[in-house]
């Protein structure tokens, strides 16, 4: 791949470190969005730094995601260091999980705004200079539980559902400038936040998983990359569902 420039939101999280390393590897110019290095930016510095002694270089930026006037100020902030975004990654998100008559209003707000209105805030800063220039690549790292459904996730799988309806109107808009839109639906993977489930529901989900394991981060960030390529300049508009065979549609 060619020097392009790439912009991870959510990008000091497990998988959006691997994501930011992937792109890295293919020879991006790659900078990490993430609220959490105005809270925890020791972790995120040290990570740059391990990655800088292996050649490796990113940029980190420190963003509020839900907030359009923050993304505005990051998206410049990353043309100036590195040049136009070619490359975007929607992969910020949280949870906040509860029936829905036990959910409260700011937990359903917070999901929403956190997983969904974050890929408007950061791709309407983008898309433009995508079209103008006649490349792009975004991928939204949506979730099994956007396709399936899960009890005591009412926000999180409609926010996560709705980012492949906003995947595929844009794709449509913008398949005719070169620009690729597409989502990733990752299953259950090896991270710190699936391993604090209790041992018991975590071993009832494995063994509903074909593949009797949990999935790697770098697995995932190995299909961003490839849908980030230039081989992949023909594949706009689709949902990848990476998860074990644990749903298959």
């Amino acid at each position: 791949m060619s020097e392009r420039v790439a912009l991870v939101t959510g990008g000091i999280g497990e998988l959006g470190r691997s994501i930011c390393e992937r792109l890295t590897r293919q020879g991006c110019r790659v900078a990490a969005l993430d609220i959490a290095l105005t809270t925890n930016g020791d972790d995120g510095r040290s990570w740059q730094a391990r990655l800088a002694r292996d050649g490796l270089d990113i940029l980190l930026i420190a963003a509020d995601v839900t907030d359009f006037g923050s993304c505005t100020q990051a998206v410049a902030h990353t043309e100036s260091r590195l040049g136009p975004v070619d490359i975007l990654v929607n992969c910020a998100g949280i949870t906040r999980d509860a029936s829905l008559r036990k959910l409260d209003k700011n937990e359903w707000d917070a999901v929403l705004s956190t997983n969904l209105d974050s890929v408007f805030n950061v791709t309407k800063h983008v898309i433009d200079g995508m079209t103008q220039r006649g490349f792009g690549r975004i991928v939204n790292i949506s979730s099994l539980n956007g396709v399936k459904g899960q009890f005591g996730q009412t926000n999180y799988s409609a926010a996560k559902a709705g980012m492949h309806g906003f995947t595929m109107a844009l794709a449509r808009e913008v398949a005719r400038k070169g620009v690729t839109v597409n989502t990733v639906s990752p299953g259950y993977m090896n991270t710190k936040m699936v391993g604090a489930v209790p041992r018991e529901i975590l071993e009832r989900i494995v063994e509903e998983i074909p593949m009797g394991r949990l999935g790697e981060t770098r697995e995932i960030a190995a299909l961003v990359g490839f849908l980030c390529s230039d081989d992949a300049a023909f594949i706009t508009g689709a949902n990848y569902s990476i998860n074990g065979g644990h749903h298959m549609h």
